[in-house]
């Protein structure tokens, strides 16, 4: 569903100017490109801030977020600029994600790139899964929001993308509330959970859990809900790596350890925002300390935290995202009468921000109307008619006064109803 404004809304806070127009986004998804190769797009945390500061102030974006999921990189951003294929190939070379011209190029004739109204039903449509491998799962949402969050916590964005971000929630939480899309929903976290279970392991085995985000915290739920209880956690952070660790009743490192954790495993949960792989050869050997047998590994990570090599020197049954694929499909089709459901409560929330963008509008173009008419006031009081008003009572003082409150409030309220009503019915 493609909704379109024909008069775009400006309005001028007192440090930012505001349009949907302005609204940009610059989208690979798992619709144009393997999931294999899209992690190839994700940008180490460690220099994400850095590179998005960069590029804000290079190409004069007003305000930026980055999104990056097993499905999808993305970058959304407020700017005035013409963000086309040209402007995205100078983006994507300042922001220097380590490709190759071939790669840059092929990954940027496969990009989705929206504006406008465009762009906002893009993200809305992405905030309630519609666009994601799995229709109806609920992760993307809070994925969403920690990507605007540690962005706006790192400087990067301001009012506008928060006004934005909150009809993305708002008609997210609508659409999963008031639809069947997530009825026994299927997310990445409960098809992985699937596999591992037709696998038959003991309750007893030990798991190891690389990376304590979200998506390691879901999947950890699921298994000590199935009675799992041997759990270690190793994590960039030891301090969230102790805390999944204490709700698991498990052991907690930090990824170092991986090196020397000579304690055995049977079962290896993966999934952490690294762009090279954790798991390698040597480390993985070191891990199975002298074990012969048949493991498990559960690699959720775009890019994959397991290095190729591993699956070919080692006996490993297999889960990634993207093996799903083919049962993401089926769920699509079985969520398929849920969509137009979905798409009109998008399209009513896209009409709905449109008029709050204009009600912004005139309050923030008004906003000096009652200190001008109060200056209007104190002139007329204690200059034009000064003299009088002197010359009256107490009392019919106190009448001029509350018919000039009256009137001050009238001043203020009518005309600003009046813009609202005008502004609101101009197409």
């Amino acid at each position: 569903m493609t909704l379109h404004l024909i008069n775009p809304v400006t309005f001028v806070g007192s440090n930012f100017k505001i349009a949907l127009k302005y609204l940009k986004v610059i989208a690979f998804t798992h619709k144009q490109i393997e999931l294999k190769e899209l992690g190839r797009l994700v940008i180490c945390q460690e220099n994400l801030t850095d590179k998005l500061h960069k590029v804000k102030a290079q190409f004069g974006i007003s305000e930026i977020f980055y999104l990056a999921t097993c499905n999808r990189v993305e970058f959304v951003m407020l700017t005035s600029h013409v963000v086309d294929k040209a402007f995205a190939k100078e983006f994507m070379d300042s922001i220097d994600m380590g490709l190759c011209p071939v790669s840059t190029g092929a990954f940027l004739d496969a990009a989705s790139i929206y504006e406008d109204t465009d762009a906002l039903n893009h993200l809305l449509r992405t905030s309630c899964s519609l666009e994601s491998l799995i229709v109806g799962e609920k992760e993307i949402l809070p994925q969403l929001r920690k990507a605007y969050e540690n962005c706006k916590e790192a400087g990067l964005t301001g009012d506008g993308l928060r006004m934005f971000m909150n009809c993305i929630v708002k008609t997210a939480k609508e659409v999963y509330t008031h639809t069947n899309i997530s009825k026994n929903p299927i997310s990445v976290v409960s098809l992985a959970y699937r596999k591992l279970k037709d696998l038959k392991l003991c309750i007893n085995d030990r798991v190891l859990i690389i990376g304590a985000g979200e998506t390691n915290r879901n999947i950890s739920k699921y298994l000590q809900k199935h009675k799992f209880s041997n759990f270690t956690v190793f994590n960039r952070t030891v301090a969230n790596a102790k805390q999944l660790a204490a709700d698991l009743n498990g052991e907690a490192f930090n990824l170092e350890a991986l090196k020397t954790y000579n304690k055995g495993f049977d079962v290896i949960i993966t999934c952490t925002s690294a762009t090279e792989p954790i798991i390698t050869p040597e480390i993985y050997a070191g891990l199975l300390n002298g074990d012969k047998g048949r493991k498990t590994i559960v690699d959720l990570a775009v890019p994959n935290d397991t290095h190729p090599e591993v699956l070919e020197k080692f006996p490993v049954n297999f889960i990634e995202v993207h093996s799903l694929n083919e049962v993401a499909k089926k769920n699509l089709l079985e969520r398929y009468e849920e969509l137009s459901h979905a798409e009109t409560i998008i399209s009513e929330n896209i009409t709905a921000f449109i008029l709050e963008l204009k009600q912004r509008r005139i309050e923030l173009a008004m906003r000096q109307v009652p200190e001008k008419i109060k200056e209007i006031r104190n002139t007329a009081i204690n200059s034009v008619f000064a003299d009088e008003v002197q010359g009256m009572d107490q009392q019919s003082r106190d009448i001029l006064e509350k018919v000039i409150n009256y009137m001050e409030k009238k001043y203020i309220s009518v005309p600003m109803i009046m813009a609202k009503d005008i502004l609101i019915n101009i197409n």
